[in-house]
């Protein structure tokens, strides 16, 4: 990561209240925004789930949904290039 020259993390894992807690925790210290997509991870329990979400927050992370997320990557209709797989992606998953 650092060899990009990045400073913006989009994660998810498979526990939020560890895999997903703990890497974001050391992501933050070493100075990245890190991005945790919420609806994308799962905790041990709901009350582990939203304890690993506040942990994160209170350390500095801005969390996001899967479709905030790519509709902020999209950012425009006018984006042609991206646009038709973007609605594909996003109107395929939310119409089940």
């Amino acid at each position: 990561m650092k060899a990009t020259g990045r400073k913006k993390l989009i994660m998810t894992a498979l526990w939020t209240e560890v895999c997903l807690t703990f890497p974001t925790l050391d992501a933050i210290h070493d100075g990245y925004e890190v991005y945790p997509v919420i609806d994308a991870v799962g905790g041990t329990s709901p009350e582990a789930h939203d304890l690993g979400v506040k942990r994160m927050i209170q350390a500095g992370a801005k969390p996001v949904s899967w479709a905030q997320l790519i509709c902020e990557l999209q950012r425009d209709w006018q984006r042609k290039d991206t646009a038709k797989v973007f609605a594909e992606i996003l109107f395929a998953v939310e119409g089940n």
